[in-house]
């Protein structure tokens, strides 16, 4: 079995001057030390990070991994399920959702969170609902249930907004709560801090035992099946719809590897482990922040071209300074604030762009994990280049499903059959007589404009519904969409089906 090594700090009195110094010691536990036989919950546990954690609890021998999510499915349940993963549904901002999920757990990771990116950032009360009243009904139940461990999966925001920090570690204060630019870094501010001082606090039962807390702060995470930063990403190249990179060449952020994180947090659980000799009942972890990441700082478009260029897409060649790009994340905020009763919508999309996410690709910000090697054993056991390697992989097996006209290619069939539509029937009104001038020109008459406006209807007809036979065959789950797709795009959208049949 493998062996994983801890430096732990012990403090102790100075009998000459009375002063604390620190003595290093080093500890040998089992890769399993604290995990085979126990209870785990996992808040968020059908996401990305929570789904990976999951099955590695039970890999290395947890008597029992339970999932909490809101969602009763996700791209991993099946998998979580087969691996007798027990998922519950449930809201961590409802104390009886929370207290069904902990009762009888011996460690949590929570994971669970509201408003990372996206449209989330602008639902400000969901936001503070489930990261600091979800988190403190979570440290609640763990008092009430006797639970000793709980490790709060945090974000670099806590310590960043907007200014550049270069190689910071954990002696950085505190972001000041009024000043951060979105109230997701605000919120998950609160909540840290309201965890890592919760840490030692008395078991209700009066047992003589407490609740012991640390902090994970990951960089942005990466790998196959992410959900959040690279199917966005490759949404917007896709679609054409990346004009631009954001700041200088010189900008650099963390990236973390999803094995990575995983690999962190069992190590910060066995961190706050109490029975452990030598640590005279004062876990290491116990109390303290830890940032986490992959080790090589990058630009954020550089980091992302070896996945586009996989893909054939092409990285922006024009760059923005950060002040215009906040210019234009400040507008997309302001209009996404007056559609906030629609933001759930799923046919408003995604916005380009908001002020916080401006910061967080056009600001330098990365961070040391020494403190968390040192104290926790804490390596990278993925490096960067293995772990985009498995990225580019994953996505090069979904390339066939990304394979969709651009927003180009929409704009000009949809503007253009709206055009010769106008032209060839609706009165002379506004653009109409231009419109109809332009048809006249190059069809030379009003009959020939409608024969070909019905012909052009026609074609879009019979290859909608070719497109709907042949994607039965092909793509049977989206036969619909390709219908639908092809009736607007016709021989545009009927190609790549095609194209997918063929290969």
């Amino acid at each position: 079995m493998g062996i994983l090594i801890f430096k732990i700090f012990i403090f102790h009195q100075n009998s000459g001057g009375g002063r604390q110094t620190r003595e290093r010691k080093r500890m040998h536990l089992s890769e399993n030390e604290g995990i085979e036989g126990n209870t785990f919950v996992v808040t968020g546990g059908l996401g990305f990070v929570g789904s990976a954690l999951c099955l590695e609890l039970v890999r290395r021998g947890a008597r029992q991994v339970r999932a909490l999510d809101l969602r009763s499915t996700s791209p991993w349940s099946d998998s979580l399920k087969t691996h007798s993963v027990h998922c519950i549904q449930g809201d961590i901002s409802r104390k009886k959702d929370v207290d069904k999920a902990l009762r009888g757990a011996d460690c949590v990771f929570h994971l669970a969170s509201f408003g990372m990116s996206g449209k989330e950032m602008l639902q400000f009360g969901r936001i503070d609902e489930v990261n600091i009243k979800g988190t403190c009904y979570l440290l609640e139940a763990c008092v009430e249930h006797g639970i000793g461990r709980l490790v709060y999966v945090s974000t670099y925001n806590v310590v960043f907004g907007g200014k550049e920090i270069v190689n910071g570690n954990e002696a950085l204060p505190y972001y000041p709560i009024d000043d951060h630019v979105d109230p997701y870094g605000r919120s998950k501010s609160i909540s840290e801090q309201l965890v890592l001082k919760s840490n030692g606090r008395p078991f209700k039962k009066k047992c003589g035992k407490c609740l012991y807390t640390c902090a994970i702060r990951p960089a942005a995470i990466y790998g196959p099946g992410e959900e959040r930063h690279l199917p966005r990403i490759v949404s917007f190249a896709k679609q054409g719809l990346l004009p631009f990179k954001i700041g200088e060449a010189s900008v650099k952020t963390d990236w973390m590897y999803i094995d990575n994180l995983v690999l962190a947090l069992i190590l910060a659980s066995m961190g706050l482990l109490v029975d452990i000799p030598g640590t005279e009942r004062h876990p290491v972890a116990a109390g303290q922040p830890y940032f986490i990441s992959d080790g090589c700082p990058v630009n954020t478009f550089e980091f992302f071209r070896p996945l586009l260029k996989s893909l054939d897409y092409d990285l922006p060649k024009t760059s923005l300074s950060v002040p215009h790009a906040l210019i234009l994340g400040r507008i997309f905020w302001f209009l996404y604030t007056l559609l906030h009763p629609w933001l759930n919508r799923w046919w408003l999309p995604q916005p380009f762009i908001l002020p916080a996410e401006v910061y967080k690709v056009g600001v330098t910000h990365y961070f040391s994990f020494l403190k968390a090697k040192e104290e926790l054993g804490y390596v990278p056991m993925v490096n960067s280049q293995e772990g985009i390697a498995a990225t580019i992989s994953y996505w090069q097996e979904r390339k066939r499903s990304l394979d969709r006209p651009n927003i180009y290619t929409w704009l000009f069939c949809i503007i253009g059959m709206s055009a010769l539509f106008a032209a060839a029937y609706l009165p002379d009104y506004g653009p109409v007589p231009i419109l109809r001038t332009i048809s006249l020109f190059f069809f030379r008459s009003m009959k020939t404009t409608r024969i070909v406006f019905l012909s052009a209807i026609a074609a879009h007809i019979g290859e909608s519904f070719y497109a709907w036979h042949l994607a039965k065959k092909v793509d049977p789950a989206n036969a619909g969409s390709w219908f639908w797709q092809t009736f607007a795009l016709g021989f545009f959208s009927l190609r790549f089906l095609l194209k997918r049949a063929k290969s």
